[in-house]
């Protein structure tokens, strides 16, 4: 019988521990068993002493994670036992924080599209790298959901209100615009990141080598973008984020209303004030802990999640129908009632 191929390589490679995610026609997108690979490998190497760091990369040219498996979540929420969906944030949330507070450094290849669960690995590394084909994006609002994987902790941590702007929009960046977000800290072309793999392998010294390969990125948009993003991204709510981005002469700040008009509004208002009182948290657990009280109350109260997902990944007619469809139709107390949500049993990081 043959063995079915592994989704994640692991190898120790002079003084370096080598995690390569192998699913390149899936973009690397995570499943379960995935995370608990990923976790024992760290677990493993955490009392190497051999290690000096670990590198996180993905298989293939397009990218390095593309996020977790959407369409698995969609089956378990579609199913019988709706309720197991906590099993799988659970294991991902303790590898964000175990990828977040590791002994040794992570140097994550950030190559290609790193959305959603991919910034929950990239995002918290010690050491996080583009590419020029580096596509960063936190897209959940898109499918009915909200920033998680410790989104919200880095999305907070944005200069001005580009947080909000990346949160609510799910708009992608490119290398420059990542690390003027904090997203990311170097910029190192994708033809030198085998040489690079080589050099920390022989036990180069971590800065001295990322610091040879890096270059300046190609300018990016933010930077021209902050003046209307400032503004109206401070606003209260989202109402008033649409209102004050209609008043504004820029082109993108149009754009960028209408987008948020076509957003579900159940989302959109959730992720906002999650971002905002993830400024006020204390650590990365603390986010994480918020994250999975929203994530279960949008899975378990929600019918956006399952709308959003069939929309663009079932039957792909992207063409989803929010409930409610407007903002006037919000609940008063819809922040009251997702942030007082108590899961069946706590995250328990």
């Amino acid at each position: 019988m043959e063995t079915a191929p592994t989704k994640v390589d692991s190898e120790r490679r002079g003084r370096i521990g080598i995690l390569t995610l192998q699913r390149p026609r899936a973009l690397n997108a995570l499943d379960l068993e995935m995370v608990r690979d990923l976790t024992a490998a760290l677990d493993r190497w955490d009392r190497d002493d051999r290690i000096d760091a670990v590198v996180l990369r993905g298989a293939g040219d397009r990218g390095f994670c593309a996020g977790g498996d959407v369409r698995g979540l969609y089956d378990t929420l579609t199913g019988e036992h709706p309720e197991q969906v906590d099993t799988f944030f659970r294991a991902e949330y303790a590898l964000n924080a175990r990828i977040a507070e590791y002994r040794h450094p992570i140097v994550a290849f950030a190559d290609g599209i790193t959305m959603g669960g991919g910034i929950g690995l990239a995002g918290h590394a010690s050491h996080r790298v583009v590419t020029e084909r580096s596509v960063l994006a936190m897209p959940e609002t898109r499918i009915g959901f909200t920033p998680d994987v410790g989104g919200s902790w880095l999305l907070a941590r944005t200069p001005g209100r580009i947080g909000e702007y990346l949160a609510l929009t799910g708009q992608s960046v490119g290398a420059a615009d990542a690390i003027a977000a904090g997203l990311a800290d170097h910029h190192v072309p994708s033809g030198r990141l085998d040489g690079l793999l080589s050099d920390l392998a022989g036990g180069v010294d971590l800065e001295r080598a990322i610091g040879a390969v890096a270059i300046d990125p190609a300018p990016g948009r933010l930077h021209v973008d902050r003046p209307w993003i400032d503004v109206a991204f401070a606003q209260h709510t989202v109402a008033d984020i649409v209102d004050a981005l209609r008043e504004r002469p820029e082109d993108a700040a149009q754009d960028t209303a209408a987008q948020l008009e076509s957003l579900p509004p159940t989302a959109l208002a959730v992720t906002l004030e999650a971002v905002r009182r993830a400024r006020e948290l204390p650590d990365i657990r603390s986010a994480l802990t918020q994250e999975f009280g929203l994530v279960m109350w949008f899975a378990m109260t929600q019918p956006d999640l399952i709308e959003g997902i069939r929309a663009q990944l079932v039957d792909k007619d992207r063409s989803p129908r929010w409930s409610p469809g407007t903002r006037e139709e919000l609940d008063d107390d819809l922040l009251d009632q997702a942030f007082a949500f108590t899961p069946p049993v706590p995250l328990g990081l």
